[in-house]
């Protein structure tokens, strides 16, 4: 069974819809685009910014940065605040923690706010490793944070690593670093999303976990 267990955050670990909608919504008002609605700015929730930034709205490399830039404006003062975990997540990493798992974080947000973000929910003592992107982007896709955490690790066995996730990305950057994946419904993706992108299991509930990674 699987003796490195590593957690993407945003839709995994805590609810972070508000914080981070309200913080892009910001960003694109100071870009001068206006979107008054935040239910659909939740596809920002997963992949890089950057990414997001040039694939929904067209921006060139300097606008992405730009709003990545009035992103982090809000988001570093009052975004990262406007987040809850999801029930059952501090007994499910005590649980894993007590069984002698070893545990680490994988998110595509900044290893500098994901540090913030699990002291303040005061689950930091459950995490050897914090794998997150770099705030240059030079560390920012699901793979290149899943590798950093396997390799700070110091995994030699890959069948002994998994990472649960809530949305296709999470997948895809499994595969591409060897592991397997454990999706998640109680995030920002679906079923039928998980499943397609090949997720080994799908799980509804932080519940289900357990018995998965025990």
């Amino acid at each position: 069974m699987y003796q490195y267990i590593l957690f993407d955050l945003d839709g995994t670990l805590t609810d972070s819809r508000e914080g981070i909608t309200k913080s892009v919504q910001y960003a694109l008002d100071k870009m001068g685009i206006h979107e008054p609605e935040l239910k659909p700015l939740e596809r920002f929730i997963g992949p890089p910014l950057y990414d997001e930034f040039r694939r929904s709205y067209g921006f060139d490399d300097a606008q992405a940065k730009q709003a990545i830039a009035f992103y982090r404006e809000r988001f570093g003062v009052v975004g990262w605040k406007e987040n809850m975990l999801y029930n059952g997540i501090p007994e499910l990493l005590k649980a894993l923690t007590d069984a002698g798992k070893t545990l680490s974080t994988a998110s595509s947000k900044p290893a500098f706010f994901i540090d913030k973000i699990v002291k303040y929910f005061n689950i930091d003592q459950y995490f050897t490793v914090v794998s997150g992107a770099t705030l240059d982007g030079t560390i920012g896709t699901k793979a290149q944070v899943t590798q950093q955490a396997l390799d700070r690790l110091r995994v030699q066995d890959l069948s002994q690593a998994v990472l649960v996730g809530d949305r296709l990305h999470d997948v895809e950057g499994a595969k591409q670093c060897g592991i397997d994946c454990i999706g998640v419904t109680f995030g920002f993706g679906d079923r039928e999303e998980l499943e397609d992108a090949g997720a080994k299991h799908v799980v509804d509930r932080v519940e289900e976990l357990l018995p998965l990674l025990l």
